[in-house]
């Protein structure tokens, strides 16, 4: 059977997993139950066909998993936290009709404050930060790509430290390692999951670290803007740009790993993993694989 093209997100105590046309979410509640929530996808692609063109997709791709990431989150938080009122013998329970306490206005606002913090820290402070050091076009591109990097690095490192972000970097690894085992064609349980790597060169964290090498080749193209306001423009209005190129060159390398050239893409996101995924526990990996062999389900129906 061919394989789908699945990917995934670590959430709060939980996975959620994602097929072509369908995601699925396994999180454990504070008894110990796992609870799963399955959701039908429509893909803007699959509506409009000029979507799934080369570049225009990868922002398609973008933006969609930026939606329903958050909405994983909403509902893992949600179920993580809330103590069960009635003990249940079963180990998944189905929660598509659950109403979520965290409501739509909320995520808005922590979606819309979340970018306007990314932007602030990863494009701005860094633009200006690098106005100091040279006029020169390229070279202040490449000085700007770096303190992007080291911030990124250093937010990463920080943030590497909260007990509750290293559980979701577990779960990340549990993530990776359930993918694997379906991808090498394996059974799915924790036992083969666990044999294979928390690193996959799919992986978001890969993803941010192309765009922002690509940034650099792309804005040393324009030089260095006149001013503060035209930089922080210039960055925003290409993101689209930028996105697409890199979701384009992360997709080949991941289908060409037999090349030296393409490994050679991936091993700065593979390494970069290191500090986002971490060895997941047997429990872990346990909901990592009801999240995946439950949208596996839903995508042969």
């Amino acid at each position: 059977m061919e394989k789908k093209n699945v990917g995934g997100q670590a959430v709060i105590e939980g996975v959620m997993m994602r097929g072509p046309k369908s995601l699925a979410i396994a999180v454990r509640k504070s008894n110990d139950e796992i609870v799963v929530k399955r959701e039908q996808l429509h893909p803007l692609g699959e509506r409009y066909l000029i979507l799934k063109w080369p570049i225009l997709r990868g922002v398609v791709v973008l933006l969609e998993s930026l939606i329903w990431g958050f909405k994983a989150l909403t509902f893992s938080a949600n179920e993580a936290v809330e103590t069960a009122e009635e003990p249940s013998s079963k180990d998944v329970v189905n929660s598509e009709k659950k109403k979520e306490e965290i409501g739509g206005f909320t995520l808005a606002l922590t979606l819309i404050f979340s970018i306007g913090m990314g932007i602030g820290l990863f494009v701005v402070l860094p633009a200006w930060i690098a106005g100091f050091f040279t006029e020169k076009g390229f070279a202040f591109n490449l000085i700007d790509g770096v303190i992007r990097l080291l911030f990124f690095l250093a937010y990463i490192f920080v943030i590497s430290r909260i007990g509750q972000i290293k559980r979701v970097f577990q779960y990340h690894g549990a993530e990776h390692k359930s993918i694997y085992a379906y991808e090498s064609g394996e059974e799915l349980t924790v036992e083969n999951a666990d044999k294979h790597s928390t690193l996959h060169p799919r992986c978001g964290t890969a993803f941010l670290l192309m765009v922002m090498f690509v940034s650099i080749l792309v804005f040393s193209i324009f030089g260095k803007p006149p001013s503060l306001l035209i930089r922080f423009g210039t960055r925003i209005i290409f993101i689209p740009l930028i996105a697409g190129i890199s979701y384009e060159l992360t997709r080949l390398a991941s289908r060409k790993r037999d090349i030296w050239l393409m490994r050679i893409l991936i091993a700065p996101g593979l390494l970069m993993q290191k500090l986002t995924t971490k060895k997941p526990t047997a429990g872990q990996l346990q909901v990592a694989i009801i999240a995946l062999k439950e949208v596996l389900s839903m995508e042969e129906k």
